[in-house]
């Protein structure tokens, strides 16, 4: 076990003001959405250059509404990338709509856009991209696809708050855009997300949905004319979510730094994949290498497990979902995408956060190194 205190592989990152904020919301006897949440939008709203910005209680919640304000219906197919969190591919099928999984491009660890026309039915109704580790997809070439197929896009861009894309902010353009704001995230309000929109018209729809549908009339009574959820972000929340704002380009600075000192120390003769080292705009969400598998003499757990007795965690972001049950039983089997398959098998997630330092980066590397130069198979060692 090790001696050294333990190097979780995310933590975030809130000031003492921010907690004396959400004392303050606490006293204050307004805990649910309210003034919080409302300046919460406006804020979010300023950095995305005035466009209108809802906030959700989670980026699943945003994408369960963007699916809904595009008009995907039962029936309908969704393209999207196997290699997510599985909240990407269950959004549509809680919708009755089917996700037709196209394989990522490996270099990238993203959907491969070259595959995405072959993948488009006269059912296709959408495009769901996702940022992966908060790498921005190719959004010019994603969206002269969609633009020239008639397709709505939703941006799964859950990790890519603060990425940008040819110097724009993901989020400042586009079509639907959904923001996590959980716990790991580059700025969280503990849990939480949000949908960036088109028009007032469209924000006013998310409105409705993500509170119950329901319409406040002048004489105090109500009135409800669609279907609506319980999707909405507390005001405790959304003060976290103010409180970190302004620290998120710091935030994201430095994960930058770490980013290059993993890249500068890692044993590159240990066969691992790594992210792509020029990453345009990315945010640097998360430091994923993938391990060599079939040079290795032991699995992806026994790796987890060395790594958490030397005192560091690592995490697993994502198996490929096509393999689950739920999407095997919709026809999807091993060997459907053996990119996203190979990846999703072999990857596994390093520290990366904003309070690490220079050293902890390197222990990290040594404690990859002291793992797994010994179980390389001889032909590659």
């Amino acid at each position: 076990m090790s001696a050294l205190p333990f190097l979780p592989f995310t933590r975030p990152e809130i000031d003492e003001e921010t907690i004396a904020g959400v004392a303050d919301v606490l006293r204050s006897g307004w805990i649910t959405s309210g003034p919080q949440v409302k300046a919460f939008e406006a804020a979010l709203s300023a950095y995305f250059g005035g466009r209108p910005v809802r906030a959700l209680s989670s980026a699943t919640g945003a994408l369960e509404l963007a699916l809904e304000i595009a008009g995907v219906k039962a029936g309908d197919e969704v393209i999207t990338t196997p290699l997510s969190w599985v909240a990407t591919a269950n959004v549509i099928v809680r919708l009755g709509a089917k996700p037709v999984f196209v394989d990522i491009d490996p270099a990238t660890r993203l959907i491969d856009l070259d595959r995405i026309e072959a993948a488009i039915s006269p059912r296709t109704r959408a495009i769901i991209p996702v940022d992966l580790a908060g790498l921005p997809v190719d959004r010019d070439r994603l969206y002269a696809i969609a633009n020239q197929h008639g397709l709505r896009v939703i941006e799964d861009a859950a990790q890519s708050m603060g990425s940008t894309w040819n110097g724009r902010r993901i989020g400042s353009f586009g079509d639907l855009v959904c923001i996590s704001f959980h716990a790991n995230k580059n700025l969280t309000t503990g849990e939480g997300g949000c949908l960036v929109l088109n028009d007032d018209a469209e924000a006013r729809r998310c409105e409705l949905l993500r509170l119950q549908g329901v319409v406040r009339l002048p004489d105090g009574g109500q009135e409800v004319e669609v279907v609506g959820a319980k999707l909405n972000l507390t005001d405790i929340a959304a003060r976290i979510g103010l409180g970190q704002l302004p620290h998120l380009e710091r935030f994201n600075a430095r994960r930058a730094v770490l980013a290059r000192r993993y890249f500068e120390r890692f044993d590159r003769s240990l066969g691992c994949d790594l992210p792509p080292q020029a990453a345009p705009g990315s945010n640097w969400h998360m430091f994923q290498i993938v391990l060599p598998l079939p040079r290795l003499a032991i699995g992806r757990g026994d790796f987890l497990k060395g790594m958490q007795e030397r005192g560091i965690g690592a995490g697993v972001h994502y198996p490929a979902m096509h393999l689950f049950k739920l999407f095997r039983d919709l026809g999807y089997g091993e060997g459907d995408f053996p990119h996203a398959e190979r990846v999703g098998a072999g990857i596994v997630t390093l520290p990366l956060f904003p309070g690490m330092s220079e050293d902890d980066v390197d222990r990290v590397c040594e404690a990859v190194r002291d793992i797994l130069a010994p179980v390389l198979t001889p032909a590659h060692r």
